[in-house]
């Protein structure tokens, strides 16, 4: 379940949205040629990535900011890029760009917070905007549950765009991401799902006082759960590649 866009683009010019994915791809740019260098990248990551047993110490917190601009790889980089510009233009529009920017940093940060607290004593840098995104992701559950979201669907050989609500997506999103903490050991590296659902529940906390701001519930009423500016109509044209007709095979020899 891979999302591809909203039906609903940001009115206004998303700034802080294009200026957090320039910064991220910038930033990706200057460390990415130390991967040839293990050495040199451990060094890096001792430096700007969050080591959870360094915080549990008292040490490093720069590293709660900085490491939400690092990331793994050009999957890991482009994944979270694309989650940022589906989800947070809409925000963006509802916040205003300088709180906006502030909500999606101070999500960041609790995310790498809750890591810590999932694992106190590890030793293995983490790294990602995932974090942050997932907060964005909740602020955007809790103000527009109704909108539409295209996703690409795969079930091993099938694989079909469909049109599902946001609060389904974002919900089975936050399912897996608490499933996959219980099942596994965040001492032991991998995916950081505590920090997943960590950023999201503090992004969730953080919109509530703009939700209440804006009318709780009378919001939903008034918005149908759905983003103020109008829908983009999507449309799908068929393929215009030509099908060429099936050559019949003549019989060979033996007559097959």
């Amino acid at each position: 379940m891979f999302p591809l866009r909203d039906h609903n683009p940001s009115a206004g010019t998303p700034y802080v949205v294009y200026g957090l994915i320039a910064a991220n791809v910038l930033a990706y740019l200057m460390y990415s040629g130390l991967s040839n260098d293990p050495r040199a990248l451990m060094q890096f990551y001792q430096s700007y990535a969050i080591i959870p047993a360094n915080l549990a110490r008292g040490e490093g917190a720069a590293t709660l900011l900085t490491s939400v601009f690092i990331h793994g790889g050009l999957m890991h980089l482009g994944g979270n890029m694309l989650f940022l510009w589906i989800f947070g233009d809409n925000l963006e529009d509802e916040m205003g760009h300088l709180p906006f920017l502030a909500f999606y940093l101070a999500c960041g940060i609790g995310a790498g917070l809750v890591h810590v607290l999932a694992a106190p004593g590890s030793q293995i840098p983490t790294v990602g905007a995932s974090g942050a995104i997932a907060g964005v992701m909740g602020g955007y559950l809790l103000l527009f549950p109704k909108a539409r979201v295209d996703i690409l669907l795969i079930l091993i050989i099938f694989f079909r765009v469909v049109t599902v609500p946001a609060a389904l997506m974002l919900g089975l999103w936050l399912a897996l991401q608490i499933f996959g903490g219980l099942g596994s050991d965040p001492d032991q590296g991998g995916v950081a799902y505590w920090a997943h659902a960590g950023g999201f529940a503090v992004g969730l906390v953080l919109m509530l006082p703009l939700w209440l701001r804006l009318g709780g519930p009378a919001f939903w009423s008034r918005t149908h759960g759905l983003p103020p500016n109008p829908p983009t109509q999507y449309t799908y044209s068929a393929s215009r590649i030509p099908r060429l007709p099936r050559k019949r095979r003549r019989p060979g020899p033996w007559g097959k």
